[in-house]
């Protein structure tokens, strides 16, 4: 991306932040479309860390981070943690392509509504983060939220906990590793290139694969490598420039989006689930509007002792 300063570097870096959610939100079209087409969630997943590595690759070189990448693969430790990062973001993928392609769009939304809120819970166990009254009421909301999406759907929403739990758990390694977002990203999928690799050629074998039946389905699996990495990239270049209230705010986009593609592609909304997102929203509304009352707060004192007395 062009460097840009100032003014200039703020708008870019919102535009990208915006760019990165509203891909992410609209990701499970890609997803049902490919399974019109006839892919199924495993050929999806395989394709999608296959292609990904390309991108990655690509843009790892624009940015001059290789001497990361081999210090990641000759350090074992480094290396051991980023094979963790891995099957937690491989869990992540298959249950997020499966739940977009069997109708469960709006369960899978809402476990990356309750996301930060668990991100909070889990900075309170793990870093000794501090959590004020308005952060419990938000992680109370979204508790009372995921209790009304179980009895709305009969079962505990297994989908929304999976995701939630398995992408949290994923930033917390990811935190513990010193390596750039797109480095990281290259080195996970160089370790999932076999697997997705072996998948598709059995899938060859045995014919079950369709990927490459025809030219525009084989656009549908090559689409999966920009898909993947591209708001990735677009994430880590506006979150090092943009305050941590305004991430808060964008991050409810994804999730919205996601919800709004669920609905629109006619799954169930019952009143118990409209119910259970209406504390969910309240959660996230709550965590969002704390975040940014936080730093203005901060700003504020900050420029209050940079003020002659």
């Amino acid at each position: 991306m062009t460097a840009v300063t100032g003014p200039d570097q703020g708008r870019a870096a919102l535009l990208s932040a915006f760019g990165c959610y509203v891909l992410w939100g609209v990701m499970p079209l890609l997803f049902m479309a490919q399974a019109a087409a006839g892919f199924d969630s495993f050929e999806i997943l395989a394709h999608r860390a296959l292609w990904a590595v390309a991108v990655a690759g690509l843009l790892v070189f624009l940015a001059g981070q290789g001497g990361q990448v081999r210090a990641v693969l000759t350090t074992p430790k480094t290396l051991a943690w980023l094979a963790l990062s891995t099957m937690l973001i491989a869990v992540n993928w298959g249950v997020y392509v499966w739940a977009t392609t069997h109708g469960a769009t709006l369960e899978a939304s809402l476990g990356y509504y309750i996301n930060p809120l668990l991100n909070m819970i889990v900075g309170l166990w793990l870093f000794r983060e501090k959590i004020d009254r308005w952060g419990w009421i938000a992680i109370g909301l979204a508790a009372v939220g995921v209790l009304f999406q179980a009895l709305a759907l009969g079962r505990p929403p297994w989908i929304s906990i999976v995701l939630a739990i398995s992408f949290a758990s994923y930033g917390v390694i990811r935190k513990r590793v010193p390596i750039d977002a797109q480095a990281g990203l290259l080195v996970e999928c160089l370790l999932l290139v076999p697997f997705g690799l072996a998948w598709v050629l059995w899938l060859q074998h045995t014919g079950g694969g369709v990927a490459f039946d025809s030219p525009t389905n084989t656009l549908w699996a090559l689409a999966n490598g920009p898909a993947t990495v591209l708001p990735l990239a677009l994430f880590a270049w506006s979150a090092r420039r943009l305050p941590l209230s305004t991430i808060g705010f964008i991050q409810f986009l994804a999730p919205t989006l996601q919800f709004v593609v669920g609905v629109w592609a006619g799954e169930d909304l019952t009143p118990l689930r409209v119910i259970s997102f209406a504390f969910i929203w309240g959660g996230a509304g709550v965590f969002a509007a704390a975040a940014w009352f936080r730093v203005r707060a901060a700003r504020r004192a900050l420029k209050e002792a940079a003020t002659p007395v």
